[in-house]
């Protein structure tokens, strides 16, 4: 396959991807997330159910816009990481560009009422989160040495990008990048400067 064809391919598979995830969410919106089946977003998208499920393994993941891609370059971004940089910084360059696309596809604010409003979204949001945090997590321990350190970098700069977004669905003409980017500061410079170990 030439460069040409290899590309073209890969835009037609992105272009699918994003049909069938502005289906899902169209359909759920109007619907309800329950009400929703893998056959009518595969129609509305234009594509057969088995192509529905090449991209996703059931209706939930659509519904949700998950994107191996935003995984496989965060992976990436931690194994190329510069020396120099800190793992906290390198973890903030993977929410601004996960962020960067949620917001560039421009349903973040729908999509997370609609999830906050469903139990079986909430449910396999937590699911996809925790292996997304479990593989990050390993690659982090690979670069810096320390398990305990990874896992929490890794786990509360999730929390600081679920935080920022809920924030901003709460505080009108708020910029999600400047939320992420005061949490992670806060992180950065520790929530509880006076912490005592074994104090009551």
């Amino acid at each position: 396959m030439s460069q040409a064809e290899g590309g073209l391919r890969e835009r037609k598979k992105l272009q699918t991807r994003a049909a069938l995830t502005e289906a899902a969410l169209r359909l759920a919106l109007a619907k309800g997330p329950d009400n929703v089946t893998v056959e009518e977003i595969a129609e509305a998208a234009d594509v057969s159910v088995r192509t529905f499920f090449n991209y996703f393994p059931h209706k939930e993941h659509a519904i949700l816009g998950r994107n191996p891609a935003h995984l496989e370059r965060a992976l990436e971004l931690i194994a190329t990481a510069p020396a120099e940089q800190s793992p906290l910084s390198t973890m903030s360059l993977i929410v601004h560009d996960v962020l960067r696309d949620l917001i560039s596809e421009g349903a973040l604010s729908r999509r997370g009422e609609l999830i906050m409003g469903s139990p079986s979204l909430l449910y396999h949001l937590m699911l996809s989160s925790m292996d997304d945090e479990r593989q990050l997590s390993e690659a982090l321990t690979e670069r810096i040495g320390d398990p305990l350190r990874a896992r929490l970098i890794v786990s509360n700069a999730g929390a600081a990008c679920r935080v920022a977004v809920e924030m901003h669905k709460d505080t009108p003409g708020s910029v999600p990048a400047d939320l992420v980017d005061a949490a992670f500061q806060l992180l950065a410079q520790g929530l509880d400067p006076d912490y005592q170990k074994g104090s009551s």
